[in-house]
């Protein structure tokens, strides 16, 4: 059974570059009516790196809405009509410089779908060769390249992650570095 709740009337508060904010007005399968926020975001894509070294590339950056630099997959949006593959490589040359031989969908997931319809696809990079780096002129990033076991280290000491990262940092952890290297 998949209770599906009936739309009533949406209301957009903010129309942005990057997000939508609406109130629509629903009504449950019990027959109660009421309202639910919703953040509309554009997909993004988000990338596993691994170096031949067995290395993971992590970029640690502010990131304003949690007060903090945080250390992250490297990750981006995707364009309109862009496809999500095509994002993958463009962000990876953009944040740490690298492209990639094979970029392999691991999966897709919504980051928080109890408000926003954030779809984010997930693609391991190996078989890495150094590109041209040009940043994005609003992202200030520090690339890091770590072992599995300082990977760990850095994220206990964070305390914290994003979605993406944990993800990621879980997949990797069940499937092994080795397996994810064989081509």
């Amino acid at each position: 059974m998949d209770p599906r709740e009936e739309p009533l009337s949406s209301r957009t508060l903010y129309e942005g570059r990057i997000v939508t904010l609406r109130v629509d007005q629903v009504t449950l399968a019990s027959g109660v009516q009421t309202e639910r926020e919703v953040i509309h975001h554009v997909p993004a894509v988000a990338m596993l790196a691994l170096t031949d070294e067995g290395k993971v590339l992590l970029v640690r950056q502010y990131r304003h809405p949690v007060g903090r630099a945080i250390l992250e997959i490297p990750a981006g949006l995707v364009e309109v009509g862009e496809d999500p593959r095509e994002t993958a490589r463009r962000e990876l040359m953009e944040e740490v410089g690298y492209d990639a031989d094979n970029l392999q969908r691991i999966g897709s997931f919504y980051s928080s779908p109890g408000f926003s319809d954030e779809i984010i696809h997930l693609f391991l990079a190996t078989g890495l060769q150094p590109a041209s780096r040009e940043a994005d002129d609003d992202e200030d990033l520090r690339v890091l390249s770590l072992t599995l076991e300082e990977w760990r280290e850095a994220l206990e000491e964070e305390g914290t992650m994003d979605s993406k990262t944990a993800a990621a940092f879980w997949w990797l952890q069940a499937r092994g570095i080795e397996r994810c290297l064989q081509r």
